[in-house]
C-alpha cells in the first residue's frame, strides 16, 4: 500500500479536537493548518538537498538546502485551501496552482469548474491538498489533469482518508503516494467519511 499514515500521539490529540462537533471555526481552521505542516514534513522526507557554503557567526561551513522553486502546492477548492498556510510556512517559495471541483449530490462524482497552474508546472514536484479523501474521485481527477500537463512526481496530502479513496488512488495512480493523518472506517450512503469530522469546507469557512 503506497500510503503513509502519521502515527503520533500529538496528531491523534489534534484529530480528536477537530472531530468534535463543538470545536469552533477558529480552532478548527488552525489545527487543519498544523496537521498539514506535519504532513508536509513527512512528504518531504525524500527531498534532494543541495550542498552550499554559508558563514555562521563563527566560521564558514558546508550546509544543505532545499531548492524551493522545484515544488508546487495544488489545493482542491475549496477545502484544500485550508491546508495551504500549513505548507507555505514550511516551503514559502513554492508556487501554487488551484483546482476547482464540486461533488454532484446525486452521483457523488466530481465536476470541474476551475483549473489554473503555474506555467512551468511540468518541471515541479506537485503536492495536492484536500482535507478529506473520501471516494477518491476529486483526487484522481486532479492527478490525471496534472499528469496531462506533464507532471512526473505527485504526492497527495489529506487529513482524514477513507479506505475507498485510498484504494481508488492505488488502482488508478499507483505512482502517487498518499500522506494522511488517519484512515477512517468507511464511507456512508452519502459518501461521507465515518466517523470523519463532517464537511471540512463548511467547518473551515464557517458556512454551516
Amino acid at each position: 500500500m503506497n500510503t503513509v499514515v502519521l502515527n503520533n500521539p500529538l496528531i491523534k490529540h489534534k484529530l480528536a479536537i477537530i472531530r468534535d462537533k463543538r470545536t469552533g471555526t477558529k480552532e478548527f481552521r488552525e489545527i487543519i493548518g498544523e496537521i498539514a505542516t506535519f504532513l508536509c514534513y513527512e512528504a518531504m522526507s525524500d527531498a534532494v538537498l543541495e550542498e552550499v557554503e554559508i558563514e555562521t557567526p563563527i566560521c564558514k561551513t558546508k550546509a544543505q538546502k532545499l531548492d524551493e522553486n522545484k515544488y508546487a502546492f495544488v489545493p482542491i477548492l475549496r477545502a484544500g485551501t485550508g491546508m495551504l498556510d500549513g505548507l507555505i510556512n514550511a516551503i514559502p517559495n513554492a508556487k501554487i496552482g488551484h483546482v476547482g471541483l464540486y461533488r454532484d449530490e446525486t452521483t457523488h462524482e466530481p465536476i470541474k469548474y476551475y483549473y489554473k497552474m503555474p506555467q512551468d508546472i511540468a518541471n515541479r514536484e506537485v503536492i495536492v491538498l484536500d482535507p478529506m479523501l473520501a471516494t477518491g474521485g476529486s483526487a484522481c481527477d486532479t492527478i490525471s489533469m496534472l499528469k496531462e500537463d506533464g507532471v512526473k512526481k505527485i504526492k497527495f496530502l489529506s487529513i482524514i482518508s477513507a479506505p475507498e479513496g485510498i484504494k481508488k488512488i492505488e488502482e488508478l495512480h499507483p505512482d502517487v503516494t498518499v500522506y494522511t493523518a488517519c484512515i477512517d472506517e468507511k464511507l456512508n450512503e452519502n459518501a461521507y467519511i465515518v466517523p470523519g469530522l463532517g464537511d471540512a469546507g463548511d467547518r473551515i469557512f464557517g458556512t454551516k
